[in-house]
């Protein structure tokens, strides 16, 4: 799927700027995205790559002018609105109410289960290997190229790596493939390796920073053996 959200490589936006001390929140209606996300997920509402596709799934034009986390409680809206569980009409009737009162209290909830998963899920991570019997295509030191075909819906394969070719550096084992997982699919899983790209290859010698290289994780079907 291709679209504004895919960004690396693009043209004209400038450098990432970032912020010394940058805090975690910005806000305290970003405390509560985050927490809508942990609660979601771990409700069984989407799984990680699930949550990825409901944000490029928004409007270009508001994808760009929203923050990070305004597109954690859109994709939350998204699988809410889609299980049923969220009514849009007593949505957009509480928004109001706080966008006309916005000093008004929130509603409070305690909920220790789920501020342990959060806890453990923010300090470990959860994992996406997944047994398989699939015997590996590729291995360390093979030049390979990864597929140019668009994929439709959710994909890792980002535009600024597809008909580039790079050097294996390192094979991992079988993951759940984003392709199929986050599609609602099963996990599918697949081989996932470390590429490594030199700059020259993905920006060409005229732009290229000298000596630069980039390591991409991707899966066995994004890759083809370069001739």
């Amino acid at each position: 799927m291709n679209g504004v959200f895919d960004l690396g490589g693009t043209d004209g936006l400038g450098p990432v700027v970032t912020q010394e001390n940058e805090p975690v929140f910005r806000a305290e209606w970003e405390k509560a995205a985050f927490a809508m996300f942990a609660s979601c997920f771990r409700a069984g509402l989407f799984n990680v790559d699930q949550f990825r596709h409901a944000i490029e799934k928004m409007d270009p034009a508001e994808y760009l002018l929203t923050n990070y986390y305004e597109h954690w409680a859109h994709a939350v809206e998204y699988y809410g609105e889609k299980s049923g569980l969220l009514d849009m009409a007593e949505l957009e009737k509480r928004t109001k109410f706080y966008l006309d009162n916005p000093e008004a209290p929130l509603p409070q909830r305690e909920d220790p289960e789920l501020l342990a998963f959060v806890d453990a899920a923010v300090k470990h991570g959860a994992p996406a290997n997944r047994e398989s019997e699939k015997v590996a295509q590729f291995k360390v030191e093979d030049r390979v190229t990864i597929r140019t075909d668009s994929p439709f819906g959710h994909t890792r394969r980002a535009r600024y790596v597809r008909g580039r070719t790079g050097e294996i550096t390192a094979a991992h084992g079988t993951y759940l493939y984003p392709d199929s997982a986050g599609n609602g699919g099963p996990d599918a899983p697949e081989h996932l390796y470390t590429v490594r790209f030199t700059s020259e290859e993905l920006w060409g010698a005229e732009t290229a920073e000298p000596n630069g290289v980039v390591y991409f994780d991707v899966w066995e079907p994004y890759l083809i053996l370069a001739s």
